[in-house]
């Protein structure tokens, strides 16, 4: 399906735990127009340019894991569009604190919940623009 990349990697290198909002999802489609049923939503970090090493991809520290991803809300959000799926550049589809947040591991919880796809460890995404691309993803 069609593809919207939302990108985030500036706020990402400045804060490995950067968390995508309703808001910064809402700013993203009023300079690119609405999100539509059916559509797949991926967020641009360029995470998967940290791999030089395994301990730089994960950058996992004492405190936990510390990678940039959604909030619940923002998750919640995506879903009320009836999107197809949810796709990040890092290890999982959530952020390395989702954890703790409610319910734990949104992204994972709720789309999977809801019958949509995620998925992790995407490559590439600062190639696509803001639209246009199509996601094909083979079982």
């Amino acid at each position: 399906g069609p593809v919207n990349v939302i990108d985030c990697s500036k706020e990402a290198a400045a804060d490995h735990d950067f968390l995508l909002t309703v808001d910064h999802i809402k700013a993203w489609e009023a300079k690119h127009g609405a999100i539509n049923p059916g559509e797949w939503v991926v967020m641009r970090t360029d995470w998967y340019k940290r791999n030089g090493s395994e301990a730089e991809f994960l950058n996992a520290n004492e405190t936990g894991p510390h990678t940039p991803g959604p909030t619940a809300e923002a998750i919640q959000f995506l879903i009320s569009k009836d999107i197809k799926g949810w796709g990040s550049e890092t290890i999982g589809t959530d952020a390395g604190k989702a954890g703790g947040m409610e319910p734990p591991f949104p992204a994972h919880t709720l789309m999977h919940k809801a019958n949509r796809y995620g998925l992790a460890s995407l490559c590439n995404l600062d190639q696509l623009p803001p639209r246009g691309a199509i996601l094909i993803a083979a079982p």
